[in-house]
């Protein structure tokens, strides 16, 4: 047998042996590889992300672009048992906000369980952007909103409500994961948040405050009032920084949203985790949603509010508008 024979035969078995691992690789590990591509977690609709690096989620207001409704894909929520996710999956399912401000990631847990109404929220809250503050809310009231309180919590930050949105399955799947499996889908949180503190890239800055403690890990707002939306590519800050990178750089935060008293009836007085017992706390109280009764579960506000009657645009548009250096209003 020639030597160029012999070389042939080992390049296909080689390659028959190679074609059987990636088979029984993508049947034991069906979601995608982590970190995936850059800037390419959760897979977005085709042509519309991502965003520019260390641009992840987008910065408020800049996406999405302004249009109508019938904007976001509408998905029906299921009920069938999902499959138990393991803690490398749920890492991967949790890094986009794992970062996020402990009062502003718990309003972001609690909604994913109600992934069918985020659509139409998003859309609501992309019409709705340039109301700010007690403005915001009383439109709120005024509009007759029938999403559940944890959704209507996340109206005041467009851009977050419209990733979600955008990435339904992402959304969906972090939602039943929530009310299936709480206690991984927290302790996956803390994981993260560690490795981003192990390479340099979580620490306390002018916008929050990190209090590191393992397994407990909190990032709350300087301001209680005023949440920033932190920025990054969790294809980056959750591994070893190469060589001579900044790790002062991978983080950025958008424009500083006030959450005042007005916000009281959606959860906002009191939010946050209790990361030792794997509790989410909503208004002061736990969170009681799970898989089996997220069909009757109510959670009890403080200030509840429950829309008493048809939804309605009741509010008048309000703009200023600058020509040649005046200010007029237009309604």
């Amino acid at each position: 047998m020639t030597t160029i024979t012999k070389m042939k035969k080992k390049i296909i078995g080689f390659g028959a042996f190679t074609l059987c691992a990636v088979s029984a690789f993508a049947q034991q590990y069906p979601n995608p590889q982590y970190p995936p591509p850059q800037g390419q977690y959760p897979p977005p609709p085709q042509g519309q992300y991502p965003p520019p690096q260390g641009q992840y989620p987008p910065q408020q207001g800049q996406y999405p672009p302004q249009q109508g409704q019938g904007q976001y894909p509408v998905q029906q929520q299921s009920y069938g048992q999902p499959p138990m996710m393991a803690p490398q999956q749920l890492d991967q399912l949790v890094g986009p906000v794992a970062l996020y401000p402990d009062g502003l990631l718990a309003q972001v847990l609690t909604a994913s369980t109600f992934g069918y109404e985020l659509p139409d929220a998003a859309n609501w809250a992309n019409n709705h952007s340039y109301l700010h503050g007690d403005q915001l809310a009383a439109a709120i009231r005024e509009d007759q909103l029938p999403w559940d309180p944890s959704v209507i919590a996340l109206l005041p930050f467009p851009s977050v409500v419209a990733y979600m949105a955008q990435n339904m399955q992402w959304a969906q799947q972090l939602g039943a994961a929530v009310l299936a499996q709480r206690n991984d889908v927290m302790d996956a949180v803390q994981r993260m948040r560690g490795e981003a503190y192990q390479y340099g890239y979580l620490r306390s800055n002018q916008y929050d405050n990190v209090v590191y403690d393992p397994g407990a890990i909190q990032i709350e707002p300087v301001d209680p009032a005023l949440y920033y939306v932190p920025i990054y590519d969790p294809g980056i800050v959750f591994f070893r920084p190469r060589a001579g990178f900044f790790v002062g750089g991978a983080i950025h935060f958008g424009f500083g949203i006030g959450i005042g008293a007005a916000f009281a009836p959606w959860g906002w007085g009191g939010v946050g985790f209790g990361w030792r017992d794997h509790t989410i706390l909503v208004d002061h109280h736990p969170w009681g949603r799970t898989w089996g009764n997220q069909r009757g579960y109510v959670h009890p506000y403080a200030t509840p509010y429950r829309a008493t009657g048809p939804r309605t645009e009741s509010h008048q548009f309000h703009e200023l508008e600058r020509h040649g250096g005046g200010e007029h209003e237009r309604r």
